[in-house]
């Protein structure tokens, strides 16, 4: 790779100016997980730090030979931030050259994150959803719901969404984000209205200390798919066996967290395992199946990667001289 002699600066203006698509964003994500198994891709462990003031601090770390790239994100979550008029989650990611170490760019982390988070979802998707799914329940109406409704409309033939949430706003911007999209959209008056019937549900409910669990696997439908954002923080444990099949993102990352997402015994395997075909998807119409996940780093490093190469090429964003 050449070396620059510059460092790039990418905002959220100009990262949602770039366009990418959800076919760019899956893809990859999936080069990556195929590069993993090739030794050519790494992604260290969550590293995480949780003050009893009810901040929850966040770094994610990853590598590839294949592209060239490592991506660091650091992120802080408070929910005192809506007080400010601020977002809940606030990061930044820093791209290097993998082989040299230099710095390439710094970009806003909270479009990385809710980019790549709901690529994940998407990649899961494309394996453990029925692909006529047409109906989509969201739990928690903020960014990530956002996110993943761009992906899930690209992905499936929806024709309406269900949503349940707190905050007004939130409600009416998600139902408005459908509606621009050709989409039917419904608030439910219960969490159980919205999931009792969909398809897909997509929880993404904020965490935060005063979170009680409240959704019910065992209102689901069978053949439904559930994409769990929010750690299952927002799930009753002792349902999470109605689901035939669950996946997480990764079981080596999830070994080394204190608290587990869910009873390891009712884990099929996790991402990199599905996309390189070492277990089975959807087997079933019937099925229930989930994925569940925390974040993985190598998401961060399929974005960022994928930001910085289009932001160069179409000459976006902030140039800063060494």
């Amino acid at each position: 790779m050449e070396h620059p002699d510059s460092l790039w600066y990418l905002s959220r203006q100009t990262l949602e100016s770039l366009a990418l698509t959800t076919k760019d964003v899956i893809e990859s994500i999936e080069h990556l997980l195929l590069g993993r198994k090739q030794s050519k891709v790494w992604n260290a462990p969550k590293a995480v730090i949780t003050p009893p003031d009810g901040r929850y601090m966040m770094a994610t770390l990853s590598a590839a030979d294949d592209p060239p790239f490592l991506a660091v994100k650091a992120l802080i979550l408070n929910p005192r931030n809506r007080q400010q008029g601020l977002p809940d989650i606030n990061s930044l990611v820093t791209l290097l050259d993998s082989d040299t170490g230099l710095p390439l760019a710094v970009m806003d982390g909270n479009w990385i994150t809710a980019v790549r988070t709901a690529g994940l979802s998407a990649v899961a998707a494309k394996r453990l959803a029925r692909m006529d799914a047409s109906t989509a329940a969201f739990i928690g109406c903020g960014t990530q719901a956002r996110s993943h409704l761009q992906a899930f409309a690209d992905l499936f033939p929806l024709r309406e969404i269900r949503v349940f949430g707190r905050g007004s706003a939130n409600r009416e911007a998600l139902c408005q984000a459908a509606e621009k999209l050709g989409l039917l959209a419904v608030a439910s008056k219960s969490a159980r209205e919205a999931v009792s019937d969909a398809d897909l549900v997509i929880s993404t409910v904020t965490l935060s200390p005063e979170l009680i669990p409240f959704l019910d696997a065992r209102w689901l439908k069978p053949g439904a798919f559930t994409t769990v954002v929010d750690l299952a923080a927002s799930w009753l444990t002792d349902s999470m066996p109605a689901f035939d099949r669950i996946i997480i993102d990764d079981i080596e990352q999830e070994a080394q967290m204190p608290t587990p997402l869910v009873d390891p015994e009712l884990v099929s395997g996790d991402l990199a395992g599905l996309v390189n075909g070492d277990i089975t998807g959807r087997c079933s119409d019937d099925e229930k199946t989930a994925f569940i996940f925390r974040g993985l780093a190598l998401g961060d490093l399929a974005l960022a990667a994928l930001a910085y190469q289009h932001a160069r090429h179409l000459l976006k964003g902030v140039e800063i001289k060494r």
